[in-house]
Parts: C-alpha cells; sequence; structure tokens
C-alpha cells in the first residue's frame, strides 16, 4: 500500500474530503510533495508556521536539545532551562502583572487550564463567551465555543456557559458577580477575522473589574506577531487578566501557554495540590523551539513588516468576485458571494500551487494567514495565482 491508501485505512479521519496533498518537505512558505510538486502554504497549516517552515534557528534549538535530553518529568518538578527560559522571554512580551507561565501542548489544553485557574481563583461558577467563539475540540473548551453545529452532538457539556455577541457593548450587562470569566478571543479567527472596537474592549475590561470577574484573552490564532504586535490585545490598549498562547508559538513545535500573575497561578498549589497537571507539558525539545521562536520574530523584525505586507497583498487582491478583505494584520479574510464560488477557487489554487483554506464559521471567505517570513516578491507571485484561480473558474462557469 502507497502513503495515500495507508493514510485512508489506518489514521482516524475528520471529514469526508480531506485535501490529501502528499508532503515530503517544506521549506519558508513552501510544502514539496513527492512528485516535485510545489505549494506556497498561505494559511501556515493554520496559524502554526509564523516563522516559517524549518526556520534554520528552530531546527538548531531542537536539535541542541535533543543532544542534552528529551521528557523528563511531569510538569513543574524538575528544573528544565528550556522551560524556565522560556517562561522567562514570553513574560518580557508581556505587561509586568503577566508574570507567571503555565506550559501545556495546545491550545485546548491552554483553554482547559484557563478556564480551571479562573473558577478556583474567583470560586464562581459560571462563564461567559462569544457566539461564533472557537476556544478547542476538546470537552471544556468546546462547551465555551459558540456555534452549536460543533456542540450539538456532544452535549451534555459544562453547565454555566453563556454567550454574548463579540463586539457588542450592550451584552456586557450579562457580566455579573457570579462570573468567574469572560473568555474572547482578541480577534475572532473562524468566524471570519472579526476585530472589535477599542472601545469595546475598554468597556469589557470596566465591566469584568467592576464585577470581579478575569478577563481570559485566547491569542492563539491572533499572538506571536500575526496582527503587527507581538500580542494582539496591544492594539487596544488593556491587559487581560489570564492570556492563552499556541499555534504560532512554537516554530512548528507542539505546545501552548496561558499566563496569568504568579498571586492568581498559585492557587494550584492548594486545596488540592496539584490542581493543574500535565504529563507532557512544556516539553523540553517544544520549549526550546518556542524560545527561539521569540528570538527569531525580535531579532529579524518580523513583527514590524506585518502591516506593510498585509497592505501588498490587499492592493494586489483586487476582483469584482472579492467583495472586501477583513485583517488586522496578516490574519486575513478575503470575502466572496458565497461558499459555491470560493470552494472552487481555493480548489484551483491548490492546483496551480496556492494553499489557502475557508474559516469553520465563514465558509464565504478565503483564509490568508501566511509566514510573516513571507517577501514581497513571494507576496506578488501567490496573489497572481489566486487570481488567475479566480479568472479560471470564472470563464468555466460561463
Amino acid at each position: 500500500m502507497n502513503n495515500r491508501q495507508l493514510f485512508l485505512q489506518h489514521l482516524a479521519q475528520t471529514t469526508d474530503f480531506p485535501l490529501m496533498i502528499e508532503v515530503e518537505k517544506a521549506e519558508g512558505i513552501y510544502l514539496y510533495g513527492p512528485k516535485g510538486e510545489k505549494y506556497i502554504d498561505l494559511i501556515s497549516g493554520i496559524g502554526v508556521s509564523n516563522v516559517g517552515h524549518r526556520h534554520p534557528k528552530v531546527l538548531e534549538a531542537i536539535q541542541g536539545q535533543l543532544d542534552k535530553y528529551l521528557h523528563l518529568m511531569v510538569y513543574g518538578e524538575y528544573v528544565q532551562s528550556p522551560q524556565s527560559l522560556l517562561a522567562k522571554a514570553l513574560c518580557d512580551t508581556l505587561p509586568e502583572k503577566l508574570d507567571n507561565v503555565y506550559l501545556v501542548n495546545s491550545g485546548s489544553e491552554a483553554i482547559e487550564g484557563a478556564l480551571k485557574l479562573a473558577k478556583r481563583y474567583t470560586g464562581k461558577p459560571n462563564l461567559i463567551s462569544c457566539v461564533n467563539a472557537y476556544h478547542g475540540s476538546s470537552h471544556g473548551s468546546l462547551s465555551v465555543g459558540g456555534n452549536e453545529i460543533f456542540k450539538q452532538a456532544y452535549r451534555p457539556l459544562l453547565p454555566g456557559v453563556s454567550h454574548i455577541n463579540y463586539g457588542e457593548i450592550s451584552d456586557l450587562e450579562s457580566i455579573d458577580s457570579n462570573t468567574a470569566a469572560v473568555l474572547v478571543e482578541t480577534i475572532q479567527g473562524e468566524a471570519g477575522i472579526r476585530v472589535a472596537t477599542k472601545e469595546y474592549f475598554q468597556a469589557l475590561r470596566t465591566r469584568c473589574d467592576e464585577t470581579g470577574t478575569l478577563l481570559i484573552l485566547d491569542e492563539v490564532q491572533c499572538g506571536f506577531g500575526r496582527t503587527g504586535k507581538f500580542w494582539a490585545f496591544e492594539h487596544f490598549g488593556i491587559i487581560p487578566d489570564i492570556v492563552v498562547c499556541a499555534k504560532g508559538m512554537g516554530g512548528g513545535m507542539p505546545i501552548g501557554a496561558f499566563v496569568a500573575n504568579k498571586e492568581v497561578m498559585g492557587v494550584f498549589k492548594n486545596n488540592p495540590i496539584l490542581g493543574h497537571i500535565t504529563t507532557f507539558g512544556g516539553h523540553p525539545v517544544s520549549s526550546a523551539a518556542s524560545l527561539a521562536t521569540i528570538q527569531i520574530l525580535q531579532e529579524e523584525k518580523l513583527i514590524e513588516s506585518v502591516e506593510e505586507k498585509a497592505n501588498l497583498i490587499k492592493t494586489l487582491l483586487v476582483h469584482p468576485k472579492i467583495k472586501s478583505i477583513r485583517n488586522k494584520g496578516l490574519l486575513m479574510a478575503v470575502e466572496f458571494d458565497s461558499f459555491d464560488t470560493l470552494k472552487p477557487i481555493i480548489d484551483r489554487a491548490i492546483e496551480l500551487g496556492v494553499i489557502t483554506d475557508w474559516f469553520l464559521f465563514c465558509d464565504d471567505a478565503m483564509r490568508i494567514a501566511p509566514p510573516l517570513t513571507i517577501t514581497s516578491d513571494e507576496i506578488h507571485e501567490a496573489c497572481t495565482i489566486i487570481l488567475q484561480a479566480i479568472e479560471e473558474v470564472c470563464e468555466s462557469q460561463i
């Protein structure tokens, strides 16, 4: 059996129509197939490869750690320099009050930990999140997700969860003295890149302060430089009580984290002890890769060029079929009139060598979130191919 047959026979499938792109190698913004196929990865493995695929400094950090040790002990018991150095580097990117890091394996796990922390610290029962929010697929993270289609088959879920509309200031009155936490994607991702106003975030922060509610910001997709700031909340002049990150954090390795104040995080130590446990969280190899990723973003000044690159994409992607482009930095949604229009364009673009996608809760918009390392020439190449795909699909439908 070949690799494609083995994939279909023995790997659990998540849809009846996987992309089935076979990849032999990846480098920079490119994926390569076994027969010489070459694809521009315009979605960074869904927001993961912020510093590109196999960045040399990430590979160097991984190799250096491989030569020392791999897993040693469950998280939080041994002093492991990759974890400690990463935690310090993360805190250095954040406001002073966010000074304590809990390392996990993924975004879903980070959300789970943040929710537990909020309930434990406040002693309150209820959680609020937003309509059309996506926070992960584990039981707790699914409970606070905001799209019923993805939730209905798995009920009953966590009790005490309600939803408000992202960006609607009037909805903030739902936050009350029984609310342990409000969980918000700083930029709504799977809803199709929705960006609330600074006024909304200021009002959200104020309401949480008034009610003794912790504000959790989910920056799994929008953190680590993707919006033109290291953290997307920097655009809005607020500081969360807990920030959650993953995806672009690891340079291609699996890792996630939730970050809070040391006092808040301290409740996990007692009543009960080991209030949150992970075996592989903060794996030393992933931690080394993540530290290298932070250093790359800073040393290569990738974040400073995000806005310029996003503006170039918006300038080049002009076509009668494109209704609008929503974005915050290089987190972009190119809107068409329907999924029926968009899907053939995505399929044809892949055939021509550019990988894009749509969004879970917004199927009329094309997802564009390239590695932040993408160059102007590569942007021109990718946009030319997308426009060609649009033209060819339009012609075939006449």
